[in-house]
């Protein structure tokens, strides 16, 4: 087989074993990062988004207190066993924080050699067919940008034989669409703005969505706030309104938001809330178009 010299977009788990094996088959990866550093969605950010609807430059969604779901055996590659870190730093638990991964990552890209491959603080804009055998990826680089009078930011385009998309799929928060919201007076964010639960000391939270994260934030935000009420889309006969924690319940999904500061729930149950809280997955970060790939996040020169 000829090689191949392939973009690969984003130096998270996916793209970092991406180009590992790409290498392997005498094939010439070339890795892009947004990120100042490889671990792509397992690198934790402390400053969460200034707009907490909306992902802004943050692209991280971790919260502080975040562990692993799946125990560290599942998640090895079959050749670097995910084994617990030594040292005061390691974290010898199978279900691990999220620090644990972040290391299991940068020591995968060590051993095998992959930081000359990736470059770091640059962000793919869009990428084109170009003829029948070749796609154009244009991209932003803050890094190559440095020392030049380009404003921050240096705009180029190359040309590659193929292109492997590895960004994920956390990064641009998508919102529930709750009926009278525009005029409800209480706070709302995202889950991916989310990072410790200070915020909602003593107060009444409304989180939508019992996936992962929301049973995770839920619990979190219980140890400090007033009442915890999640909504879900479970059937009502498959849910219990009651949990483990005396200020945290279920109830079926939004019906609307009202002025006074109630959020009434599709059984009439309502509460008068301070905050929403949206854990709903998030949106890819292209979209296809007439055999390209357009980034929904855009560059600003």
């Amino acid at each position: 087989m000829p090689s191949s010299r392939v973009a690969v977009i984003g130096a998270g788990a996916a793209g970092l074993v991406a180009a590992r094996e790409l290498r392997r088959e005498g094939h010439a990866p070339v890795v892009f990062e947004l990120a100042a550093a490889v671990g792509g969605t397992w690198r934790y950010d402390d400053a969460a988004s200034a707009d907490p609807l909306g992902a802004g430059r943050v692209h991280g969604s971790l919260y502080a207190s975040l562990r692993t779901n799946l125990p560290r055996e599942c998640m090895g590659f079959l050749d670097f066993p995910f084994v617990a870190g030594e040292g005061a730093e390691g974290d010898p638990r199978r279900f691990t924080g999220h620090q644990e991964v972040l290391r299991y990552l940068e020591a995968f890209a060590r051993r095998f050699d992959l930081h000359g491959l990736v470059r770091l603080e640059t962000e793919v804009i869009s990428v084109r067919r170009s003829g029948d055998a070749s796609w154009s990826v244009s991209y932003c680089s803050r890094k190559l940008a440095a020392g030049t009078d380009s404003g921050g930011e240096l705009r180029d385009e190359e040309l590659f034989d193929a292109v492997v998309v590895c960004n994920g799929h956390f990064a641009e928060p998508r919102l529930a669409e709750i009926a009278g919201i525009d005029r409800w007076p209480g706070k709302q964010l995202h889950s991916h703005s989310y990072r410790v639960p200070n915020q909602f000391h003593a107060q009444v939270v409304v989180i939508i969505g019992y996936n992962p994260s929301g049973m995770d934030i839920s619990r979190d935000i219980a140890g400090v706030a007033k009442e915890v009420h999640v909504a879900i889309r479970a059937a009502p006969a498959e849910m219990q309104s009651t949990t483990a924690h005396a200020n945290l319940w279920l109830h079926p999904m939004i019906d609307r938001a009202e002025e006074d500061g109630s959020v009434v729930f599709q059984d009439g149950s309502r509460v008068k809330a301070d905050a929403i809280m949206h854990c709903t997955r998030g949106a890819p970060l292209f979209e296809k178009k007439n055999h390209a790939l357009h980034w929904v996040r855009t560059c600003i020169l």
